[in-house]
């Protein structure tokens, strides 16, 4: 993969007679999707699954991309409604988000507990968390994505990405207050 190209470049190429560029594409972004689609699914094999269609899905409507500049916050937009459109038709329901690695969150732990323990209890609090304020916090505290492309993402302005994560900052406090 050339890191020096813009995904841009890369779309151009891909969309030029070149698939090779759109696996640079894969690459470049498959673990954010991923990470996306484990927060929608909540199970890793049927997330890896999810990835592959949200792939094939822009691959094949790659020509419909208008700003080529934006082809991280228009493939994320994929993945959702992927996601969105497996959780429809097989009506599943939440189960825990603990494959997730990375307990930055940026809401406090519990002081007296051990770093493992206030791992499981912030992993514990973003599970419980309703599905409209686990995504923001997903999104931004596990991917660290702008509120903008949050916005793109979920379809939403980024003034309701900013009180859904205020809303989840507070349930989560609770929570982890309830549990210390």
């Amino acid at each position: 993969m050339d890191e020096g190209s813009n995904d841009a470049e890369l779309v151009r190429l891909a969309l030029d007679g070149q698939p090779a560029r759109f696996d640079d594409l894969v690459h470049r972004y498959v673990r954010k999707v991923f990470a996306i689609c484990l927060s929608r699914v909540h199970n890793p094999a049927t997330a890896e699954d999810m990835v592959q269609e949200t792939f094939m899905r822009g691959y094949r409507s790659l020509e419909t991309l208008q700003d080529t500049e934006k082809f991280g916050s228009w493939l994320y937009g994929i993945a959702v409604r992927t996601c969105l459109d497996w959780l429809k038709s097989k009506k599943r329901t939440e189960v825990s988000l603990d494959a997730f690695e990375n307990p930055g969150l940026g809401a406090p732990a519990a002081p007296s507990a051990a770093p493992e323990e206030s791992t499981e209890q912030m992993r514990a609090a973003v599970a419980a968390l309703p599905d409209e304020y686990r995504e923001v916090v997903v999104l931004r505290y596990f991917q660290k994505l702008p509120y903008r492309e949050i916005s793109a993402i979920m379809g939403i302005a980024p003034a309701t990405v900013n009180l859904r994560l205020t809303k989840a900052r507070t349930l989560l406090r609770r929570s982890l207050k309830e549990t210390a």
